[in-house]
């Protein structure tokens, strides 16, 4: 089962649940406000992706609102006490294939070529 991360009132979110729904794929969402994501899953999708800024939105307003010296982390568990405080930080919609593959954002062009 594929599964989707992030919130439930994102707009890019709805776009992709709405997405794979059109697809007729299957795919189960968590809202990780309510669910906070587990710190062992964020540090491997961290690595898969090439490393903790590519799994933050560092163009969101959430970040551009931190004090300069929260911008610059420097460990995991640096990252991770940020991204409990702020779960907004995590690009969504953030996806994970049946193998257990992440990406995050929706393009649509980049979906199909995966999921299709």
């Amino acid at each position: 089962m594929n599964k989707m991360y992030g919130l439930s009132k994102c707009s890019t979110c709805i776009k992709a649940r709405h997405w794979f729904e059109q697809q007729g794929l299957a795919v189960t969402f968590t809202d990780y406000r309510e669910h906070p994501l587990a710190p062992s899953d964020l540090q491997h999708w961290a690595q898969q992706l090439g490393g903790w800024p590519k799994l933050v939105n560092r163009a969101s307003m959430t970040w551009r609102n931190l004090p300069e010296e929260r911008k610059q982390p420097d460990t995991d568990q640096q990252w991770l006490a940020l991204i409990a405080e702020f779960p907004a930080l995590v690009r969504r919609p953030l996806v994970v294939d049946q193998q257990g593959q992440v990406s995050v954002g929706f393009n649509e062009k980049k979906m199909a070529e995966r999921f299709l």
